[in-house]
């Protein structure tokens, strides 16, 4: 029973339990978020042009009665059957929201991810420091270290592997070697 405890505790302490939680409620907050921005401001926005455009009262009177229920001869939807496309309607803008939100903060988080590895693999190794230092580089100066590593990199750099010989030169020089081979016979 011990051993299986410890093992919950050692579960529930990893790191992605923890940012997986706070992920849950940070999204949780954002939902209510755009469903706010949906329905207080952009579905208004929506009802007010089709009620310009002719619509009679927008998004909310946008259904389809399957089978009608009538209560003192006025139609209860409560009573009724019918598609909410009205509703339908706002939660694909709530998901569009949602979706382009997440895509552009991801977007943002990357391409910062990508200048931090960047920047740190501009930074010289420690054996690449002691060489700095032989060569009397200002160490707190990042801008001269940077430069500094860059130049020892680069002559540090090994020469080019030169060219592998094509299929075509291979069997050139076969040729030429069988034939030298024939000669000498």
């Amino acid at each position: 029973m011990r051993k299986f405890w410890k093992d919950f505790k050692a579960f529930i302490s990893r790191g992605n339990i923890v940012d997986l939680a706070i992920a849950v409620i940070i999204g949780g907050a954002f939902s209510a978020i755009v469903t706010a921005l949906t329905s207080k401001i952009i579905m208004p926005l929506v009802n007010w042009v089709l009620a310009a455009c002719g619509g009679a009262e927008g998004l909310e009177s946008a259904y389809t009665i399957l089978s009608p229920g009538y209560t003192d001869g006025v139609l209860d939807l409560t009573k009724s059957i019918y598609i909410d496309w009205g509703a339908f309607i706002a939660a694909v803008l709530n998901f569009l929201i949602i979706a382009f939100t997440i895509f552009t903060i991801l977007k943002i988080m990357m391409g910062a991810q990508g200048l931090i590895k960047k920047s740190v693999s501009e930074l010289p190794t420690r054996i690449e420091r002691k060489e700095l230092k032989k060569q009397g580089v200002n160490m707190k100066d990042p801008k001269a270290v940077i430069k500094a590593t860059a130049e020892l990199r680069e002559k540090n750099k090994p020469a080019p592997e030169p060219p592998k010989p094509t299929q075509e030169e291979l069997l050139t020089q076969i040729l030429e070697e069988l034939k030298s081979q024939n000669s000498k016979k």
